[in-house]
């Protein structure tokens, strides 16, 4: 009997749909967050001189700090993106799957 259930989920178009869009909007996020990552690892990598240029003339900090702090900030934003999207349009997917199998 749960392997019928599965069945039904699996060809529900608004299961097709929530999967398509779910998976789509991770990939963005993604690539999004890999680009800053990267971004930032590669100019520490081929232009440290770059990030080592000070705040101010008689400050210790560099501007890689911020940067770096700034990397972090990005990936909590991603995080809240995808957890406002998830739990809005995604939960009204998901439900409206289940009361559909519910129905049938």
């Amino acid at each position: 009997m749960e392997q019928n259930i599965v069945d039904k989920i699996k060809v529900n178009p608004d299961y097709q749909e929530l999967v398509k869009k779910r998976t789509a909007f991770s990939i963005k996020l993604t690539i999004a967050m890999l680009v800053v990552y990267f971004g930032f690892i590669l100019t520490i990598a081929f232009d440290p001189a770059a990030l080592a240029v000070p705040i101010s003339e008689d400050s210790v900090t560099t501007i890689g700090i911020p940067i770096g702090m700034a990397v972090i900030v990005f990936a909590f934003i991603l995080t809240g993106i995808y957890t406002k999207r998830a739990n809005g349009e995604f939960d009204d997917l998901a439900n409206k799957i289940k009361e559909s199998i519910k129905d049938s």
